[in-house]
């Protein structure tokens, strides 16, 4: 329990930094001081009473999903309030019902997709899950003006969405933009997976030199916690190498 703990935490506090842009050492910190460095991190940089919140609430959804679920829909019952909708949506997207978590997200806004960042990138990912590749597209240009779409997943989701309508060109343009030091794994090896398809091999080599590189002065809790990805890009380098 303390380990999925101390993951929760730490993926708060990743996503925090890379979402407000503090400084890149808290980074450092936070990865290779996992439990003293989340700690440092929350009680200078995000403490407040909602944030003590959002990672109390994270933890319930990793011990108890289907609880948390029913919990919100009744507090949606009771009071059908932007937030609630928004929660219960949240809820259904981290249980894998996609098409619930739209819903409830498309309830929550209104039709309005430009009102709200946040909603709009929950419901990219949704429809990823789903391949609703046009809906993505959709989605994105609703959001695509707002400070905090460069750089971010919602960005690389939409150039997810422009590879598979085949609009090439404008996917690595957008896929480029998640390639940032120390965070990203994941989506960094799928974005040197997209190079080695256009023919790109030696781009996509030093992506994934700088992932295996990184992976290589992990804490033993982040390689796991990456373990998929590390060993996708070591993978992939063999075959460039080969």
């Amino acid at each position: 329990m303390f380990y999925f703990v101390t993951i929760a935490l730490q993926g708060f506090c990743i996503y925090h930094s890379i979402k407000y842009r503090t400084a890149y050492y808290w980074i450092f910190l936070i990865v290779f001081l996992p439990v003293i460095g989340s700690i440092i991190y929350i009680l200078t940089q995000v403490y407040n009473k909602r944030d003590a919140e959002l990672i109390t609430s994270g933890v319930t959804k990793i011990i108890n999903p289907t609880g948390q679920i029913k919990a919100l829909e009744k507090q949606v019952d009771f009071s059908d309030t932007y937030q609630n909708r928004v929660n219960l949506a949240d809820a259904y997207l981290e249980a894998g019902d996609n098409s619930n978590a739209l819903k409830q997200y498309n309830a929550a806004l209104d039709g309005d997709l430009k009102s709200d960042f946040y909603v709009v990138k929950q419901m990219m990912e949704a429809a990823f899950n789903q391949n609703d590749f046009k809906a993505m597209v959709v989605y994105a240009e609703g959001i695509s003006n707002h400070s905090e779409f460069k750089r971010s997943r919602a960005q690389f989701l939409y150039g997810l969405a422009l590879k598979a309508i085949g609009d090439l060109k404008a996917a690595e343009t957008h896929l480029s933009a998640i390639d940032i030091r120390f965070s990203y794994y994941k989506e960094r090896v799928a974005f040197a997976e997209f190079l080695l398809e256009i023919d790109k091999a030696a781009d996509a080599k030093a992506v994934l030199e700088a992932v295996i590189s990184e992976g290589a002065h992990m804490t033993k809790q982040n390689k796991r916690l990456y373990k998929s990805a590390l060993v996708q890009a070591q993978t992939l380098m063999r075959t460039i190498d080969n």
